[in-house]
C-alpha cells in the first residue's frame, strides 16, 4: 500500500465528502461539517488538516494544531481517524509520524493528544509510537 500524506488546502466538494465520510467513523456524536466551516479550518494559520490517500481514495485524516505560549511552542493532535476499509494497514502510523515530523519542524516542544479508553487500537498505536500517558487532569468547560 502506497500512502501519500498531504495538507488539505482546498475546500472543494470532494474534500468535504471525504471528511464527512470519516467523521461518523470517529465519533457518533460529531456532526458533519459544511463548506463554510471547512474554509474556517483551512484559513487558520495554526491548524493543519492532513489526509492520508492512496491513489484517489482518502483513507484517513488528522488535525494538527500548533500554538505558541510563553513556555514554548506546543502541538496538539485531534480527530485522527482511518477509514474502516484501511485499518490495520499502516495508515494511522503514517499520519501520526507525519504530524510529529511537522510539529518538530515547527519547533514544538511536545505533541499532545487524548484518546478515549474505548479506542483500544488507537491507544495501542500511540503507545507504540512513543506517546506516554501523562499524570494530569483533563478538564472541560462546555460552552453554550
Amino acid at each position: 500500500m502506497m500512502i501519500d500524506i498531504f495538507e488539505v488546502s482546498a475546500a472543494d466538494e470532494k474534500t468535504l465528502r471525504a471528511i464527512n465520510n470519516l467523521i461518523p467513523q470517529l465519533s457518533q456524536s460529531a456532526s458533519i461539517i459544511n463548506e463554510a466551516y471547512l474554509c474556517k479550518i483551512l484559513e487558520s494559520d495554526r491548524t493543519k488538516l492532513f489526509f492520508a490517500q492512496e491513489k484517489d481514495k482518502v483513507l484517513g485524516m488528522l488535525t494538527l494544531v500548533l500554538f505558541s505560549i510563553p513556555t514554548g511552542t506546543k502541538a496538539w493532535v485531534e480527530d485522527v481517524v482511518v477509514d474502516q476499509s484501511a485499518r490495520g494497514k499502516g495508515v494511522g502510523v503514517t499520519l501520526m509520524n507525519h504530524a510529529v515530523g511537522v510539529a518538530e519542524n515547527c519547533g514544538a516542544m511536545s505533541v499532545d493528544l487524548t484518546s478515549r479508553p474505548s479506542r483500544e487500537a488507537a491507544n495501542q498505536l500511540y503507545k507504540k509510537l512513543g506517546f506516554r500517558t501523562r499524570e494530569t487532569n483533563v478538564y472541560r468547560f462546555k460552552c453554550n
